[in-house]
């Protein structure tokens, strides 16, 4: 069966179709080409279900996509969580992965900062700085904090964020997407290690990329 669609899809998929059919007419070959391009609209915006693991303290990845950095950043300062770096894990998404973007812990929404800026390289380092955001602070029970960033990448052209500021989320629900290609970084808590390493794939509200509740420590190694 073909996962259902996202609901910005339909509207989308409908533009491709007729340009599709305005294609055939012109010259089929093009046509064929339109087809191939409506498939791919229909998985970018693809929303499968996913069966999210509920174990209490467990940080899901927010995306699906490759992990493209780990290591110590300092948040977004919009979100005034200080100026002492936290671990940021960085997932890419590629325009081939499912772009739906979920929560990685269930908690309170803190605050919703969004910050316009440039569309760089969603892989490159400064695009953490530069490029336009939306940022979430996420408040568990026990005090403790990360933040979730949605970033644009160098195709990317929206951001959207469903979720507001004092609203309760849950564990792996929908909160958000980005138009076409970008990058979530999550900031963990201290003392939490990153259970994920570079170049892994993650699958959003399926891949633990943390443990609140261990002292496992970080994964070594890469998957390049």
């Amino acid at each position: 069966m073909l996962p259902p669609l996202h609901e910005e899809g339909p509207r989308f998929l409908a533009v491709f179709a007729v340009v599709t059919a305005l294609l055939f007419w012109a010259w089929w070959p093009l046509g064929i080409a339109g087809c191939a391009l409506t498939v791919w609209c229909y998985f970018f915006f693809r929303d499968p279900v996913r069966y999210i693991p509920t174990r209490p303290g467990l940080i899901l990845s927010p995306a699906s996509g490759v992990v493209q950095m780990i290591g110590p950043a300092v948040p977004p300062l919009e979100l005034g969580m200080g100026d002492q770096p936290m671990t940021r894990v960085s997932v890419f998404m590629s325009v081939f992965d499912c772009h739906v973007n979920r929560i990685p812990a269930g908690g309170e929404v803190v605050k919703v900062a969004y910050r316009p800026g440039q569309f760089l390289n969603a892989t490159l380092d400064k695009a953490s700085d530069d490029n336009e955001r939306n940022s979430l602070r996420l408040k568990f029970e026990d005090g403790r904090e990360i933040a979730v960033v949605q970033i644009a990448g160098l195709v990317a052209r929206r951001i959207r964020c469903d979720v507001r500021d004092g609203q309760k989320v849950g564990t792996g629900e929908r909160f958000g997407l980005i138009r076409f290609g970008s990058r979530l970084d999550v900031y963990l808590p201290e003392g939490v290690n990153p259970l994920v390493v570079l170049g892994q794939s993650c699958v959003s509200g399926e891949t633990i990329i943390a443990d609140m509740a261990s002292p496992e420590a970080a994964r070594e190694g890469s998957a390049i």
